[in-house]
């Protein structure tokens, strides 16, 4: 039986760990090519000591696969660049792009430093919409030449993006981010067969083992519904061809379950048809609130 990714070429953003990595051995598992990259940093985003790309390329050839490292930084047009031409020089395509890099340097707002709010933000929003840039470029000029591609990106938020998360304004408004950069791409790049869609996974990673120590220890025995490899099987289809017509969407996943994440909608309203007073807007949004939904939990609260 066919392998769902067969013959397709998928870049995996910080691949050498966590998430990623289980993304990029599920991609080479259903017969992708990958090009597994990382910066090698630490979790605050400083410098590590190896690379950990070259330990998942070993891995995926070692189960009979095909993959190439890149350590390049995403978040910088030069590295986003070289990472879309590493696809290209070895195997002449490019089909998948799952942007997943990032690290945390969270604080409480007031003690927040301006240096780590540009430093997530960087990696995180900067680092998404570069590599899908550069990718669509690519995608475009295919389309111009006549080869329509059926190409995929698959973007990582996060639940703090989604609902927000006390001591994670950097990370929480850098995912919020991309899921506005998810949509946006989804509606401009539909012309060249490019299907956009995000996550927002719940996992076990270095990022989430320490914000969240209770909840993704792993289990003595039985199901372990923190692995990150629960969430690649939807990271693999929504990367592959089977996933025709799914665009602009955002998917909660965590162990066994997905859900559609079905965003902001109208809610409760009230039309006066005039210019309100300050007063009576105030007793309107009152009365909108007590008949709307009560909003979702943040994170940490």
């Amino acid at each position: 039986m066919s392998r769902m990714c067969e013959g397709r070429v998928v870049v995996v953003t910080g691949a050498g760990r966590g998430l990623g990595r289980a993304h990029a051995l599920a991609f080479a598992a259903e017969g992708a090519k990958v090009v597994v990259n990382d910066l090698g940093v630490g979790l605050d985003g400083t410098p590590g000591p190896d690379g950990p790309s070259l330990h998942v390329v070993e891995e995926i050839r070692a189960a009979g696969g095909e993959a190439i490292a890149h350590g390049g930084d995403v978040a910088t047009s030069a590295g986003a660049a070289s990472l879309v031409a590493a696809a290209l020089d070895t195997y002449g395509r490019l089909d998948t792009l799952v942007n997943n890099a990032g690290f945390l340097r969270d604080r409480m707002l007031v003690n927040l430093d301006e240096d780590d709010w540009d430093a997530v933000v960087r990696v995180h929003l900067k680092g998404h919409f570069l590599p899908l840039k550069h990718a669509a470029a690519h995608w475009r000029a295919e389309v111009k030449a006549g080869r329509t591609p059926a190409a995929r990106i698959v973007n990582t938020s996060s639940g703090a993006g989604l609902l927000g998360s006390v001591g994670q304004s950097n990370y929480s408004a850098a995912k919020a981010g991309i899921v506005g950069l998810t949509l946006v791409a989804a509606a401009e790049l539909a012309r060249y067969g490019v299907q956009v869609n995000a996550i927002a996974p719940a996992a076990r990673t270095r990022m989430t083992e320490r914000t969240f120590a209770d909840t993704m220890t792993a289990p003595d025995s039985g199901f372990d519904a923190m692995a990150p490899e629960n969430v690649s099987p939807l990271v693999v289809w929504l990367g592959a061809e089977q996933s025709a017509g799914v665009t602009g969407r955002v998917f909660e996943t965590e162990g066994g379950r997905i859900t559609v994440m079905e965003g902001w909608r109208p809610g409760p309203t009230a039309d006066k048809e005039a210019r309100w007073t300050p007063e009576e807007a105030g007793e309107t949004a009152l009365k909108l609130l007590a008949e709307a939904e009560p909003p979702g939990a943040v994170y940490g609260a």
